[in-house]
This record gives C-alpha cells, structure tokens and sequence, in this order.
C-alpha cells in the first residue's frame, strides 16, 4: 500500500510502515510541513497514496468524503501523545491493511482497534 504519513508520526511509524512493505512517503521528507490540509489531500490524491494522520480534522467525512481519496487513517491516541501507543496504533494499522483495502474510505485507529466509517448507502448493503 502505498502511505503518506502526516508530519506529527515521526520516523518509527515510517519504519514500521516501510519494514512490513509498504511504501512510505512522509510530509517531512518531501518539504510539506507546512502544506495546508487541501494541499496535503492533493498530494495524496495525485500520489494515489492513503494519508496516515494524527490530525482529527480529517476524521470528517463530510468535509473530506473518504471516497474520494486512496485512504484516510487517522490515529486517536491520548493527549499526550506517548511513542508506544503511537507504535501501537501504527501496528493495529499494518494488521488492518493485511486483511483489507482501505482505498476509499476512512479508518479512525485506535490501539487494537479499528474504526471504519461506511456512508450510509454502505452500511445498508453490508449489513453493518
């Protein structure tokens, strides 16, 4: 799968990503610190990449429609922020992607756990 990794994952969440076979890009490494979140989402969307993210405004589908884009994952660790429940939720994260596609749609990771945003039209066809 092919990943951007938002600026606020640091470098253990790239190697995680990078050792169990993805391909990995992050914010920092291609000089988009301080992209907005449209120019961010551009990137992913000409790159074809799911963008892994700590950032909380992209766990809206309404303002970014999963369906849309290559994957939206966004990591929902306590405040503050601590590296082994980072590295935890980056690990439920690989484990999601062996077992399925995220292309188009939206994943809120917690540790151990994930969250999968279905529209409506969906969720009544999957019977979830």
């Amino acid at each position: 799968m092919k990943l951007k990794l938002d600026e606020n994952l640091g470098r253990r969440g790239a190697e995680l990503f990078g050792e169990t076979g993805h391909d990995v890009l992050t914010v920092a490494d291609q000089g988009m610190a301080s992209a907005t979140d449209e120019q961010l989402l551009a990137a992913c969307r000409r790159e074809g990449r799911c963008l892994v993210t700590l950032d909380l405004d992209f766990g809206n589908p309404l303002r970014y429609p999963p369906h849309e884009f290559s994957g939206i994952a966004v990591i929902r660790v306590p405040s503050p922020v601590r590296p082994a429940e980072l590295l935890r939720c980056c690990r439920t994260l690989v484990a999601g992607l062996e077992q399925e596609t995220i292309a188009g749609r939206l994943w809120i990771i917690e540790p151990f756990r994930i969250r999968r945003y279905l529209p409506d039209e969906e969720a009544s066809t999957s019977g979830e």
